[in-house]
């Protein structure tokens, strides 16, 4: 892998990561048009620069996450459904992540979802806190996000609006959720695949972690006012066309996957 390629992807990552259309659907595109999606450490880097759009969090939000403990205890308990499931059914998940053809068609139907979540959940009362319940439950919202193409991001802020929660409130919960359940994940399948880590491959790390880093934080930014003002319905049909592409390029031989 090239430093362009590293810079591209990264970007990606920055960009996707917390915007509910499916960091995963992109990589596996941005990789097969470059032609590094067969890679060993494409994988691994995938995974690795996530530690950069985590960053992004606690550097943007630092006042609200280093705050008492009673927010972690709610944090650690959100996280505890994908933690046991994301244990019990890791070897599931890596299969599911290889079938493009699932990831395809979770991004039209969670776009077709967001078209229409709005309406569903219109809450504007901005008094409603997060309590332990609203934060198991938020969880259980998350693990669905397993299933590759569903993206982490909606489904725990649609889950966060079915408790009562603002669009504005649901998305930064979202945002805290994802700094331990994206730093166990990505420090459990470092650890896995450290030893075919090369030093020339290190530079090419913390290049990746930084454009991310930055990246994100921007993402960040524009995607709370912008889901404030507008809501979901654009990111909805923007999904509905990134399956299709998906589809198409499928259907046209290429050889789209992540392994």
């Amino acid at each position: 892998m090239s430093i362009w390629e590293a810079v591209i992807l990264a970007i990606v990552e920055g960009l996707t990561e917390f915007l509910p259309i499916s960091s995963t659907g992109h990589m596996i595109i941005a990789s097969a048009l470059m032609g590094i999606n067969e890679m060993d450490f494409t994988k691994i880097f995938n995974v690795n620069i996530q530690f950069g759009a985590i960053l992004s969090v606690v550097v943007l939000y630092w006042r609200r996450f280093f705050q008492s403990l009673d927010f972690y205890f709610k944090l650690f308990v959100a996280f505890l459904p994908a933690a046991f499931f994301g244990f019990l059914l890791g070897d599931w998940i890596d299969s599911l992540l290889e079938n493009v053809v699932v990831v395809a068609i979770m991004l039209l139907v969670g776009g077709i979802i967001l078209i229409f979540v709005d309406k569903w959940f219109n809450n504007t009362d901005e008094r409603v806190e997060v309590d332990y319940g609203k934060s198991l439950k938020i969880g259980f919202f998350q693990c669905i996000a397993m299933v590759p193409g569903v993206s982490r991001s909606a489904a725990t802020i649609i889950g966060g609006m079915t408790q009562g929660l603002t669009r504005k409130a649901a998305a930064e919960f979202s945002f805290f959720l994802a700094v331990p359940t994206m730093f166990a994940a990505s420090a459990y399948k470092l650890l896995k695949d450290y030893k075919s880590i090369q030093a020339t491959d290190i530079q090419t790390l913390l290049i990746g972690n930084l454009v991310a880093f930055v990246v994100a934080m921007l993402a960040i930014r524009f995607f709370i006012g912008f889901l404030t003002k507008y809501g979901f319905k654009i990111f909805g049909y923007y999904r509905i066309v990134l399956g299709l592409v998906l589809l198409l390029l499928l259907a046209m031989g290429v050889e789209l996957k992540v392994s």
